[in-house]
C-alpha cells in the first residue's frame, strides 16, 4: 500500500468469520476489498467452532486460515494489522473515497487508505472476573455459551458463577445439559422468589459468598474455590462474561454504541445496525458480534454476507448514477444535426 492512491470500494476491519464473509461476497462482484486483520478473533481460545454447518469442530485458526484463502481467491487484499483511526472526508466526488482509515502494520508504521464503504467486522472482547484461574481456563472447561461449548462437558460437573441478573437463566441452560449442576451466586444479586423455586425444584444447589478461584488437577479443572477456603469438586464452570468493543473507531465515525441490557443489567455494548447492517452513518455497515453480540459464528458469517452484498447495492447505485450523470453529459455536449 502507498497511502491515499489506493482507494477501495470496501475497507473491513476485522478479518473473522462477519468480515470475511462480507469481503468474499463484495470480492466475487468484482468490488476492490482490503481486510484489516488484527489477529485476535474471540474463539481464539476454544478447542473448536461448533453449530458451523460443514465445518463442525474446526479449530478457530483452521477456519479463519480457510476463510481467508478463499477470499483471497477472489482478489480481497489482507493486511495484517489494525485500523488506527478514520476520518469521514466532506463532500466527496462520485465514486471517490468517502473515508480515509489508518492502517498500523505489525512494525508501528502508518499507512493511510481510502474508502467509498466501510465494514466494521471488530467483534468484541469479552471482560473475565478477576478470580484466579479463570483467564487460564477459558475457552476449555471455563465457557459461557451453552449452544456454542455446552455439549462438550454435557453429563458434567457444572459450576455457573453468577456475575449478573442473568446467571440464574444461564443455571437454567446449562441444568439441561447436566443433572450435576451447583450455582455460585459470587456477586450476582439475590434471585427472585421464583427463581428459588426454578433451582430447587431442578435440584440445583445454591452457594453464597465470594469466589476466589479455580481449582486444577493434572491440567484439567477440577474445583471452585470459596473466599472461606472451601473447594467444591466441578469440572467445568460457567460464567457470564462483560463485552467490549472498538469505541474508538466507532467515534471516529460518528457513531456511537449503545448499552446491551439483559435482565435489567448491562451486560456489554453494541453497534446498533438495521437488518442489512447499515449504521446510522451512511456509507458505514456493521456485522458479527460488534453488532450482535449474541450471536454464534454462523450468524457472524451470515451478517456479513448480508453486509457485503447491501455495500455492493450501494456502490451499485451510485456507480449508475455516476454513468447517467456522464451519459447525460455527452449528449448534452454533442453537437445536434444540422448545426
Amino acid at each position: 500500500m502507498s497511502g491515499m492512491n489506493n482507494t477501495y470500494d470496501m475497507v473491513v476491519v476485522g478479518g473473522g468469520a462477519a468480515g470475511m464473509s462480507g469481503a468474499k461476497i463484495a470480492a466475487r462482484m468484482r468490488r476492490r476489498v482490503l481486510v484489516i486483520d488484527a489477529g485476535a478473533p474471540r474463539n481464539a481460545p476454544a478447542q473448536g467452532v461448533h453449530n458451523y454447518l460443514y465445518a463442525e469442530g474446526g479449530a478457530p485458526a483452521d477456519l479463519r486460515a480457510t476463510a481467508r484463502a478463499e477470499a483471497e481467491t477472489y482478489g480481497v487484499e489482507v493486511v495484517e494489522g489494525s485500523a488506527a483511526g478514520a476520518v469521514i472526508l466532506r463532500d466527496p466526488e462520485p465514486n471517490a473515497a468517502r473515508f480515509t482509515v489508518d492502517v498500523r502494520t505489525g512494525d508501528g508504521s502508518i499507512t493511510t487508505v481510502g474508502a467509498r464503504r466501510l465494514l466494521l467486522a471488530t467483534g468484541l472482547l469479552d471482560v473475565l472476573p478477576q478470580i484466579g484461574g479463570l483467564a487460564e481456563r477459558w475457552g476449555r472447561d471455563v465457557l459461557h455459551c451453552p449452544f456454542c461449548h455446552g455439549w462438550e462437558v454435557r453429563a458434567q460437573a457444572i459450576g455457573v458463577l453468577g456475575t449478573s441478573p442473568m446467571a440464574v437463566h444461564q443455571v437454567l441452560l446449562f441444568r439441561r445439559l447436566s443433572e450435576d449442576v451447583v450455582y455460585f451466586q459470587h456477586t450476582a444479586p439475590d434471585p427472585s422468589d421464583e427463581q428459588v423455586e426454578q433451582l430447587a425444584a431442578l435440584g440445583v444447589p445454591w452457594v453464597v459468598g465470594p469466589v476466589t478461584a479455580v481449582t486444577t488437577t493434572n491440567g484439567a479443572l477440577s474445583g471452585v474455590q470459596m473466599a472461606d477456603g472451601r473447594v467444591i469438586a466441578r469440572q467445568a464452570v460457567a460464567i457470564g462474561t462483560g463485552l467490549a468493543g472498538r469505541e474508538d473507531l466507532v467515534a471516529d465515525l460518528g457513531l456511537s454504541m449503545s448499552d446491551l441490557e439483559m435482565g435489567g443489567a448491562v451486560l456489554g455494548r453494541y453497534l446498533p445496525t438495521d437488518a442489512t447492517g447499515a449504521t446510522t452513518m451512511p456509507g458505514v455497515w456493521a456485522a458479527g458480534n460488534v453488532a450482535a453480540p449474541m450471536a454464534q459464528v454462523i450468524n457472524s458469517a451470515a451478517a456479513g454476507a448480508t453486509a457485503g452484498s447491501s455495500i455492493h447495492m450501494d456502490l451499485m447505485g451510485e456507480d449508475v448514477a455516476a454513468a447517467v450523470s456522464t451519459h447525460r453529459a455527452r449528449l448534452t455536449s454533442a453537437p445536434r444535426a444540422g448545426a
